[in-house]
């Protein structure tokens, strides 16, 4: 084997690892769906919605009611959340990317926290 060929075939194991660690963290937390999200909160069944994108995206639009922490602040900030450990905090950025990563990390740390699959692009569309 050349070493184009180690590099290709290690770059493919490291994308097809990254690929099955999203599906499986994906299935271990709580998927709301676009309606499904917008059927939870007109419920009033005391559900937090969190913004993890950035403040630029943010200021751009964002679902009424949402408690802003960008993704990369999450860790420091996650104090701020204490007050709704009782509650289901769903976590949505633009895509459902960052927010599956937001609530993995929140749930590591004992909040019950869920995803917006598809994020705000999703949201937009089925709205």
């Amino acid at each position: 084997m050349s070493i184009g060929q180690i590099i290709l075939a290690l770059f493919s194991a490291l994308i097809v690892f990254l690929y099955f660690k999203k599906f499986l963290l994906s299935r271990s937390i709580k998927q709301y769906s676009a309606s499904g999200l917008k059927e939870k909160m007109n419920g009033g069944k005391g559900s937090i919605l969190l913004d993890v994108r950035t403040n630029a995206e943010r200021s751009s639009q964002s679902l009424g009611g949402s408690i802003h922490i960008p993704l990369n602040e999450l860790r420091n900030r996650k104090v701020e959340l204490k007050k709704f450990k009782d509650k289901e905090i769903i976590c949505y950025c633009r895509s459902g990317s960052r927010s599956l990563n937001a609530a993995a990390l929140l749930r590591k740390d004992g909040f019950n926290a869920a995803n917006l699959t598809g994020g705000l692009l999703k949201y937009k569309f089925n709205n």
